[in-house]
């Protein structure tokens, strides 16, 4: 099992998609596209694994989110991406109309770097002349940019109102400007303060701090016809003298007007490269899971011994208790190091004096209520259900209250424990997320950060 998941520690590739000559589906104005990524898993059907942002009214979108998928070179992994106009709020795309498609492998736009194909309507018929342009890169780095970033005295660009100012930031490359961030539109204010916001290093400057950065101001119109406010030119090295300000400048008003100063001023409050870890930092880090077993002996759960109880051992010997044990168990197993799982029972009559038990050893033993592998819980399952008699009510508090002292007491000693990836099952598949989410605000780095590491050793939890 530790082979195979090395195995499966692969590339992450990031695809960033602009298209051109979208076809239009609104009537007096451009479509409002959005681009859904889907992967083909096989039998004839497709998983989606990311959607980008919807520009409106745009026929030549470029879009500000990238997606992120594993590159296996050992694999044809078959990509389709579709372009919809999304006139709605709803996530399904089945009511929006449909501007386009296009089929390649990921090996395919990996070798290219930029590849552009023709957006098809079906089999055989072109999308009009619209085209989409997928490029990647491959992400070796973990670190982000994180801004915050503020205007005052912007100029008024709405004739009944104030601006509806907007920031875009792009970097320099190839000889052209690339999108690498978009904000928010503020609303109806010429001092706008936009939010907190992080950009994967690579995806915003190249990795390179001196590349030229063009940052534009614009006031939003909702026919896409945006006005220019002023522009700025810097690097994420000036940037990262913040606090620092920019004179947002127009260049049509500055070369009419010899009055001319600017058009408002950019404050960039907060500029800095910071590492965001992953939850696979952590898990190659060392970190590892505790898992506890809590199985409910209440009266509710029905007569062991009729085939509509969950505590039913069929002819087999497997109950539903059994197959969700097996399902979780067999999966977070692999993320403990001695592999010794404490187990426990509630709500049952136990043995000798048959008082109600809200914590019991389900091997009856509650100085090493230990078991050895999900193996040994199912044995002790299998022996402490005909020596129990279901009750009630159900409290399976003292159990949490039971894990919550080990985790109380290992974030204290900062030994905290994780597994190592997004796991499938439902009851697990917040776990990466919680967990990076819990280390991040008792800001602890993973023990062995994945390349490139800090200059110095990070202080942080570990098994």
């Amino acid at each position: 099992m530790k082979m195979m998941h090395m195995a499966h520690c692969v590339t992450l590739v990031q695809l960033s998609i602009s298209c051109d000559h979208l076809i239009d589906k609104d009537i007096g104005s451009k479509s409002d596209p959005l681009c859904v990524l889907l992967q083909d898993v096989g039998g004839g059907k497709w998983a989606e694994l990311g959607r980008t942002e919807r520009v409106r009214n745009c026929s030549s979108p470029e879009f500000s989110k990238t997606l992120q998928l594993e590159y296996h070179f050992e694999t044809v992994q078959k990509l389709r991406f579709g372009i919809y106009d999304i006139d709605n709020k709803t996530p399904e795309l089945g009511d929006d109309d449909f501007l386009g498609g296009a089929e390649c492998s990921l090996g395919q736009v990996v070798s290219s770097r930029i590849l552009t194909l023709p957006l098809m309507l079906k089999p055989g018929k072109p999308a009009g002349r619209g085209t989409i342009t997928v490029s990647a890169q491959e992400l070796k780095d973990s670190r982000v940019v994180t801004m915050e970033v503020e205007a005052r005295n912007l100029d008024k660009k709405d004739f009944l109102g104030k601006s509806d100012p907007f920031l875009e930031f792009f970097h320099q490359g190839d000889g052209k400007w690339h999108l690498a961030y978009r904000s928010e539109v503020i609303k109806n204010n010429l001092n706008p303060t936009w939010k907190r916001f992080s950009v994967p290093l690579q995806h915003f400057c190249g990795g390179d701090p001196s590349t030229p950065i063009q940052v534009r101001c614009s006031d939003y119109d909702s026919d896409g016809s945006h006005d220019l406010i002023g522009t700025f030119h810097t690097s994420l090295a000036q940037l990262q003298a913040a606090p620092a300000e920019f004179e947002c400048i127009h260049l049509e008003k500055q070369q009419k007007k010899k009055s001319y100063k600017n058009s408002g001023t950019i404050c960039v409050k907060i500029c800095q490269v910071e590492t965001e870890y992953s939850f696979l930092d952590y898990v190659m880090g060392g970190c590892q899971i505790n898992f506890t077993v809590g199985v409910d002996f209440t009266g509710s759960n029905g007569d062991p011994s009729s085939p509509d109880s969950l505590h039913y051992l069929s002819p087999t010997g497997v109950n539903e208790y059994l197959t969700a044990l097996w399902s979780v168990g067999s999966v977070v197993q692999d993320y403990d190091s001695d592999k010794l799982f404490p187990a426990f029972g509630f709500g049952a009559q136990v043995p000798p004096d048959w008082q109600v038990s809200h914590e019991f050893a389900l091997n009856f033993n509650p100085n090493n209520p230990y078991c050895a592998g999900i193996q040994g819980i199912v044995d002790a399952y299998r022996q402490a259900l005909p020596q129990v008699r279901l009750y009630g009510p159900t409290n399976f508090a003292p159990i949490i209250n039971h894990v919550a002292r080990f985790a109380a007491q290992a974030a204290h000693q900062r030994t905290a424990s994780a597994p190592r990836e997004a796991l499938a099952q439902t009851v697990l598949a917040e776990v990466p997320t919680q967990l990076v989410s819990y280390f991040k605000a008792q800001g602890w780095a993973p023990f062995k950060p994945l390349p490139p590491a800090a200059k110095g050793p990070a202080q942080v939890p570990q098994a």
